[in-house]
């Protein structure tokens, strides 16, 4: 197909084809879709967030899970369960290479005190409570005040406690939802396979097909003996799910349904062509190079002082993950003229407003005003991309974020509770002390000064105009690596929060006993807070006006989509979604095709050296073709990874991947190389998510982890 007949294809979205990251509210509405499919349950069923099978998928706040057994049993990906892993590795003792299997429940071990699962059990529309907060006259500041304030007192009347209330803006603020969660407190990690199981093929293979990854993990959910969330104990009992999936040990077949239902994080289908333009001319090609700086500092610290790889696995295999990502796109967004075809999108839009008649039902004429308007306020914000994205890498966890929260927390306090800033109100202080005692285990202070001279390298080279005065004061003129690093060098000799019981001490600190401290790094970040606080402003500002002019936006789409019969659907934000196609491979050129499924015989010819090198007892079993009944009689052999046309994103790790009858088939893990992209523009052709077949997980779990008090648990019958 030519790139103009791409295009020209392209205009209309996808959404009666495979696309669409649904609201469990919109799915009745697509059941004569459902049942073409091949969906057996009544798509009603779906709807039911408190019911099976919907109340069995949870969330752990970053990837997607759900409930496996009536014993809070809770499978999702391997690389979402690293946390737990790294949290209780050494290096001596490392889980995140070995793997760990607890054989009774005392021998479970807690995770991260911060880690979470969150059941979600109620959805309301509170777009007109919101919205009635708002005035005409508002300028974007005041709107965002007036939302968050808003948002603020709809969570208050919602939460009580063992439960979290958030309010998720939809496609910019066209709508709001008030979303209740079950938060439970105490997760301890059950089982994960070893790593060359679970990331069989590593970051060579990321993204790509044909993929044999055994990507998955189980934790389990606790909470105290009368039911209540509570932090760990060793008194703390199972969970008791309402409802828990089933498992279909037979899988699925090439053409069969199936769907996902998860916590999808981010898409950008509804973003303007300026914004991809600029995510593929500055954003990606600038978060590439500082993700790979930061992986680069830890890798060179562990030469020396092996703990630090295991300290800092969680966060460099995400940035790991991110950087192949951004890279994709950037291929992708060249392979699939992605520009061209939001422009041609776009264009048709305004085409068709264009001809809309005065006082019809749509009022094109404003609609096209405000469009424009939304434009003009898209290129004032790119415009300290550079010194955005910095920042941000600069507060990413770390000794630098961890002292950020204690300076903010103590400013925060002086105000009522109401007026606090999401994320340093009462309900989050449990949460910033978690973080402050797991930080031990999460940072090494040679790496942080590394990376934070590394940064300060960057920030030093942008305009004058995105310098914080308080931080070009303190550099005093600091510019180039060896002056910046006497800087550094002196702050982390002047500082005792490299220690946890100095942290927590000063969680309890008022701003007046801040102020008065000679702690180095407090006493930087004091001066450094009302900059940064002026920068938060800004962002407020900017997001209160896109609060009233990506509505516009996406009002103009849902009016031009209605006239052709299509429906629209929220770009993904952290809330439950459902995603529905068939089994499926693909041809991503000319003369290839990429079959549905991988098999075990593929680990074999792909066995060699890191990060191909898989367990020998793994490649004795292959060869033996020692598959104890769990290979599928239609392929001949034992699946491993499966493609389907599902449309997921990152926070869909983990989902359950349901088949007809709302059976357990699969995991979400990862998509493929040719539709990485599909976060900006879904096409149908060539977008695949990857899964990871039940079959492989129960012969792991069997053959080779011997975890067969888990599959007991699961009440999956196994060949003696």
């Amino acid at each position: 197909m030519t790139a103009c007949a791409v295009v020209v294809a392209s205009i209309y979205p996808a959404a009666y084809a495979d696309e669409g990251m649904w609201q469990p509210s919109q799915l009745p509405s697509l059941a004569a879709t459902l049942q073409e499919r091949g969906l057996e349950l009544v798509p009603k069923k779906l709807t039911e967030l408190t019911d099976w099978p919907m109340d069995a998928v949870v969330s752990l706040g970053f990837c997607s899970a759900s409930f496996v057994s009536p014993d809070g049993l809770v499978v999702t990906n391997h690389h979402c369960g690293i946390g737990p892993l790294q949290y209780n590795s050494t290096p001596q003792k490392n889980l995140v290479d070995d793997g760990f299997l607890a054989r009774t429940k005392g021998e479970e071990l807690p995770a991260a005190p911060t880690q979470r699962v969150y059941v979600t059990e109620a959805i309301s529309d509170v777009t007109t409570s919101v919205k009635a907060k708002l005035t005409p006259q508002m300028d974007g500041y005041a709107r965002y005040m007036a939302i968050d304030a808003a948002k603020k007192q709809l969570v208050q009347g919602c939460e009580q406690p063992g439960y979290r209330c958030d309010v998720y803006t939809f496609n910019g603020g066209d709508s709001y939802r008030l979303i209740k969660q079950r938060e439970i407190r105490d997760v301890r990690l059950v089982y994960a396979p070893p790593y060359g199981i679970a990331q069989f093929g590593g970051e060579v293979d990321n993204w790509m097909w044909p993929r044999h990854g055994g990507d998955f993990l189980f934790l389990r959910a606790y909470v105290a003996k009368d039911g209540s969330s509570a932090p760990y104990s060793k008194d703390n009992v199972p969970y008791r799910p309402k409802h828990w999936l089933s498992v279909n040990p037979k899988g699925v077949e090439a053409g069969d349904f199936v769907m996902v239902a998860g916590y999808p994080g981010y898409t950008n289908r509804y973003r303007l062509a300026e914004e991809l333009q600029e995510a593929r001319d500055k954003e990606h090609p600038l978060f590439i190079e500082l993700a790979q700086g930061f992986s680069n500092i830890v890798a060179d610290v562990g030469k020396t002082k092996p703990e630090v790889p295991v300290k800092y696995a969680d966060i460099v295999g995400t940035y790991d993950n991110y950087v192949k990502k951004d890279q994709g796109d950037l291929e992708a967004f060249a392979r699939s003229n992605a520009l061209e075809v939001k422009q041609a999108r776009e264009a048709a839009l305004d085409q068709w407003l264009a001809q809309q008649k005065p006082g019809g039902s749509v009022d094109a004429a404003a609609l096209r005003a405000d469009i424009g308007r939304l434009r003009t306020l898209v290129d004032a914000r790119t415009r300290h991309r550079e010194r955005d994205i910095t920042l941000a890498m600069l507060k990413r966890g770390g000794l630098f974020n961890a002292t950020y929260e204690i300076v903010r927390l103590a400013d925060e306090r002086q105000k009522p509770d109401a007026e606090r800033e999401v994320g340093y109100q009462k309900r989050d202080e449990a949460r910033l002390l978690a973080n402050e005692k797991k930080l031990d285990r999460q940072m090494d202070p040679s790496v942080e000064s590394r990376k934070l001279v590394y940064l300060l390298q960057r920030y030093v080279k942008l305009p004058a105009t995105d310098h914080l005065p308080s931080l070009d004061k303190w550099l005093d003129g600091a510019s180039d690596e060896a002056a910046i690093t006497k800087k550094v060098s002196a702050l982390f000799a002047g500082t005792r929060l490299t220690d946890t019981a100095t942290r927590v001490k000063w969680l309890d600190a008022t701003p007046a006993q801040i102020h008065a401290s000679d702690d180095t790094w407090l006493q930087w970040m004091s001066a450094l807070m009302p900059d940064l606080l002026t920068l938060e402003r800004e962002t407020k500002a900017f997001t209160g006006e896109e609060a009233l002019l990506r509505p516009r936006y996406v009002q103009a789409l849902a009016a031009y989509y209605a006239v052709r019969g299509l429906p629209i659907y929220p770009d993904a934000n952290f809330t439950l979604r459902v995603t529905f196609g068939n089994v499926k491979g693909y041809e991503p050129r000319d003369g290839v095709i990429n079959a549905p499924f991988t098999t075990a015989e593929g680990i074999v010819q792909k066995s060699g050296a890191k990060p191909f090198d898989i367990p020998a007892v793994e490649l004795t079993a292959i060869r033996a073709k020692a598959y104890d009944g769990f290979a599928s009689p239609k392929l001949g052999t034992l699946p491993v990874n499966f493609l389907s046309n599902l449309d997921i994103t990152g926070g869909n790790s983990g989902s359950p991947t349901l088949d007809k009858n709302g059976r357990l088939v699969g995991l979400a893990f990862d998509g493929e190389w040719e539709g990485i992209d599909g976060d900006w523009l879904y096409d149908p052709r060539v977008f695949r998510t990857i899964h990871v077949d039940i079959r492989y997980m129960l012969w792991v779990m069997h053959h080779l982890g011997h975890a067969d008090n888990l599959l007991e648990e699961m009440h999956v019958p196994v060949a003696n």
